[in-house]
């Protein structure tokens, strides 16, 4: 099992890239995230890597983070999740927007990633709660209170990003109700 590859980037084709290590050139598939993150051509890179074995292939896929890597492996063990889509998830959101997207149970996040339709998103939310930290009521280092994730939903709904949504609801302070939330959260954001 190849688990770890270093040597120089050739090609950077997304989302394949050619490593050479002493004179053996590996394909490796990568995520957008891990690939933006590369440096120029000819330089030295270490890859954390993920080898799948089947039939009619020999596959290598490459993380910048073990964090990245942990997350694939999580997502490779859900039915119906093949190491491209994986790859295509990782390339559409963050493992920390995965994560809070799991934990506020957001199948429309996950739908928005090409390739997930409904029941694979309720599928991955199912599988996955507890497992990226969902469950630990923290979002991006923020810890929220009940309620929390419709209040949050409701200001992503209209429009608002996820930092800024979070920043706001640091403002919401615990036990506050759904909608006495959102208005201090809008109030907040309304200041900023």
């Amino acid at each position: 099992m190849i688990g770890r590859l270093s040597g120089t980037l050739l090609e950077k084709n997304p989302p394949q890239l050619l490593v050479d290590c002493h004179g053996v050139g590996y394909e490796v598939g990568v995520s957008m995230s891990t690939f933006y993150n590369l440096p120029a051509l000819g330089e030295k890179i270490v890859l954390l890597t993920q080898q799948i074995v089947r039939e009619d292939a020999h596959l290598l896929f490459g993380f910048g983070t073990a964090e990245e890597r942990n997350v694939f492996r999580q997502l490779i063990k859900i039915a119906g999740v093949g190491p491209r889509m994986a790859l295509a998830i990782l390339s559409g959101m963050s493992v920390s927007e995965l994560a809070q997207a799991i934990t506020l149970q957001e199948t429309g996040r996950l739908t928005k990633v090409p390739g997930v339709g409904k029941k694979t998103a309720e599928r991955l939310l199912l599988e996955l709660k507890g497992k990226l930290g969902a469950d630990l009521g923290i979002v991006g280092g923020v810890a929220l209170p009940d309620g929390s994730g419709d209040i949050l939903n409701a200001l992503l709904a209209l429009g608002y990003s996820d930092k800024e949504a979070l920043l706001a609801m640091k403002q919401v302070p615990a036990g506050s109700g759904v909608s006495d939330g959102i208005k201090l959260a809008l109030k907040a954001l309304s200041k900023g």
